[in-house]
């Protein structure tokens, strides 16, 4: 199979293709991040990579088989339309407009299957836009059902016969790494919180004024985690769990584990990149399952 990924990341839907037992003959990634392309040739040497998808000719590839690409959704976003209000919200968005260039690269190379990825919280207005331009109606499917993250996702494919995955029945402390074997600077020792109820999906809640509500949750072992972001980059921004009685961070590992994909498949960059490249990724056993829809055409 002849694949072209748009804004193509750490490469999830190279994984996904793997997972899903799809062989690919030619794999040509878009993508401008210089760590994410890193880790993507640290585990595919043979991915094509073109950069920029501003202004591409996509005419070369007329004829390839399957086009995927999720556009970043940070003006789409519900959370950031809340709570950034610098943002210049939906598809005209600076960064949400390059969906345009999914929509050029669909019209030029016309591939027998394409699927699309975005956020779920966004505006039926901008859903329906997006919907009348693909031509098929998306597929919601909650990340929640193959891993321990809430994560819904808007998914349009012309792959037939997209189910919902069976639900794994999977939380926190399936994934978890053992609090002896995390290093102390993940740990909030010195930090105030407040408890909860010991059944609470949040259990505890940082005290502290000048984070956004979604980055003071502390979340319960026992059920899953919140959804992973691609800001979650900075000091205070990672998803947070209580363990042996105390908040901490998750690992870049854990990470991983909520997006399904292998552990240290990111390592070789800094956290922070990491943590980026994985929140803005996909959630591998969710595409990996509409991609097997393959198999049957």
């Amino acid at each position: 199979m002849r694949v072209l990924s748009l804004f193509d990341g750490i490469s999830c839907g190279m994984v996904a293709l793997e997972r899903a037992g799809i062989p690919v003959e030619r794999y040509v990634a878009y993508e401008i991040n210089k760590q994410s392309i890193a880790v993507s040739k640290k585990h595919y040497p043979n991915i094509e990579h073109k950069g920029d998808v501003n202004g591409a000719d996509f005419s070369e590839y007329i004829g390839f088989d399957l086009l995927i690409g999720g556009s970043p959704c940070q003006d789409l976003s519900g959370l950031n339309t809340v709570y950034r209000k610098d943002y210049e919200t939906g598809l005209k968005g600076k960064k949400s407009r390059l969906f345009y260039a999914y929509v050029d690269a669909l019209q030029t190379v016309n591939p027998k299957f394409f699927l699309f990825e975005n956020v779920a919280s966004m505006k039926a207005e901008w859903r329906d836009a997006i919907t009348a331009e693909l031509g098929v109606e998306p597929i919601m499917i909650n990340s929640a059902l193959v891993s321990a993250q809430e994560r819904k996702r808007l998914y349009w494919t012309n792959i037939p016969k997209v189910t919902q995955p069976a639900d794994r029945g999977i939380v926190l402390e399936d994934i978890i790494l053992h609090a002896d074997t995390i290093p102390e600077k993940y740990w909030y020792r010195d930090r105030k919180y407040t408890i909860h109820g010991e059944d609470d999906r949040v259990i505890a809640t940082l005290d502290e004024g000048h984070l956004f509500s979604e980055n003071k949750r502390v979340f319960n072992l026992k059920h899953k985690c919140g959804t992973l972001c691609g800001d979650g980059a900075g000091g205070n921004l990672q998803k947070k769990v209580f363990q042996n009685g105390a908040v901490r961070k998750l690992t870049p590992v854990e990470y991983e584990r909520l997006q399904t994909l292998p552990d240290n498949y990111t390592e070789g960059v800094a956290d922070s990149h990491r943590y980026t490249a994985i929140g803005n990724g996909w959630t591998v056993d969710v595409i990996a399952h509409i991609l097997g829809g393959l198999h049957d055409v």
